[in-house]
């Protein structure tokens, strides 16, 4: 009778056991379906033209589809494939030709690749309006570049009203819509895991060092950027660097109250700053951490004499406050090797797109605005912040072979410099 008790008991407990598996298989089950369900929305969301969607929405697809279908453009070298305005800004697409809204209007212009593309996110929340971003890739990094270009199109509405993407591949490559290449978007359902995704892939390479004798046209990239927007004024910085706070109202404020100079640029002092420190907002914050040594002027340990000329203690000691609005602190004249950051007109002439890698990229184009008439004029507040101290050693291996050669094209550029401004008694 014990025995028939135990055994009648033993029979519940593995039958309310096997009830439990049940359930949780049951449960599984519905999970592993609800996960499908939301994958293939996550998937429609970035490739599927819904019935129930937005006009713009599909049109942004459309757009994609019909950019890349063009197969690019070549640079004039012949080297590299351009997609210019592969992904259009709401901005930029919304734009009347001629509108007002174009010639009184600041935008920014940047490159990268895509392993520094997570800056994009910082950028943006200190940068709130129309930027231009020209990636450049190479190998399976051209669908990745993509895919996740198109991916924070969809999912990040600041993105989608105001980031024009640009494309720059081998001209041996093409890129193509990413919707067969499902595996690159697993997990991804807003603007954060995008960014995350993104984040697992940054430091891939070490600065220009992409592998395979692959030349990172920085040049190239600055004016795919540049003439990837409609405003009348443009600031040209690296991904990884902030600008300070409220600059773009405040040059347009600026703008307002001056007569317009066609042979004008306006530099924004250049610093970096130590990683572990929070980027300053405004000049007061600014001065207060160079004055203890978290901020030093930009490339200070490398090349003191690049940025020099932009004279920091007359700018860190005049309008310290910053209160006052906006205006020119005091003009400089161009001497060699300075290569200021600046807004300038989208008149400017372009970058020589023969430079790339390492060495001279930057200087050759501040020369050339010398050398055809430009006046620098430092603005009383604004700044350009880069994220870390330049130090040396943190470098790739090439990068004193690159210097060397780009030093002997700047030695040949200077040259060519007469020819185009034969008029000009300006020289580098």
């Amino acid at each position: 009778m014990h025995l028939s008790k135990k055994c009648s008991a033993f029979r519940v407990v593995l039958s309310a056991l096997l009830i439990v598996a049940l359930l949780q298989l049951i449960y599984l089950s519905f999970l592993s379906r609800f996960h499908g369900k939301q994958q293939r929305f996550r998937y429609s969301e970035l490739f599927g033209a819904k019935k129930n969607a937005p006009h713009d929405e599909n049109s942004r697809k459309e757009r994609l589809r019909f950019s890349l279908s063009t197969g690019g453009i070549f640079d004039n070298s012949g080297q590299y494939r351009v997609y210019k305005n592969l992904i259009k800004s709401d901005f930029t697409t919304n734009l009347k030709p001629g509108s007002e809204q174009k010639s009184n209007h600041l935008s920014l212009a940047t490159h990268t690749t895509i392993n520094n593309l997570h800056h994009l996110d910082s950028l943006l929340e200190r940068w709130q309006n129309p930027l231009s971003v020209a990636i450049f890739a190479n190998g399976q990094d051209v669908k990745f570049s993509t895919a996740l270009a198109y991916a924070l199109s969809v999912f990040c509405p600041q993105i989608q009203a105001l980031v024009d993407f640009h494309l720059v591949c081998l001209s041996g490559e093409t890129a193509s819509f990413p919707e067969q290449d499902h595996e690159h978007f697993a997990g991804l359902e807003d603007c954060a895991s995008v960014f995350s995704r993104l984040e697992s892939h940054r430091d891939k390479h070490k600065n220009y060092a992409i592998g395979g004798n692959i030349s990172y046209p920085n040049n190239l990239l600055r004016n795919v950027a540049r003439s990837g927007t409609e405003s009348s004024y443009i600031l040209v910085i690296d991904i990884d660097m902030m600008p300070s706070s409220d600059l773009h109202q405040q040059f347009l404020d600026m703008m307002m109250r001056r007569e317009v100079a066609n042979d004008e640029v306006f530099v924004l002092p250049a610093f970096e700053i130590r990683h572990a420190r929070k980027m300053p907002s405004t000049k007061a914050e600014l001065v207060q951490l160079y004055q203890v040594g978290e901020v030093r002027p930009f490339y200070e340990e490398l090349c003191a004499r690049c940025q020099a000329p932009t004279n920091y203690s007359q700018w860190v000691n005049s309008h310290v406050r910053g209160s006052g609005p906006m205006e020119v602190a005091y003009t400089l004249t161009w001497v060699d090797p300075w290569e200021p950051f600046y807004i300038g007109p989208s008149s400017v002439p372009l970058y020589d797109e023969n430079f790339k890698q390492y060495g001279f990229n930057r200087i050759s184009q501040a020369c050339e605005l010398h050398v055809s008439g430009f006046r620098f004029s430092v603005l009383s507040s604004a700044f350009v912040v880069h994220r870390g101290f330049k130090v040396q050693g943190e470098f790739h291996a090439k990068k004193d072979e690159e210097n060397k050669r780009n030093r002997e094209l700047f030695r040949s550029f200077k040259q060519g410099l007469k020819t185009k401004y034969p008029s000009s008694s300006r020289r580098c």
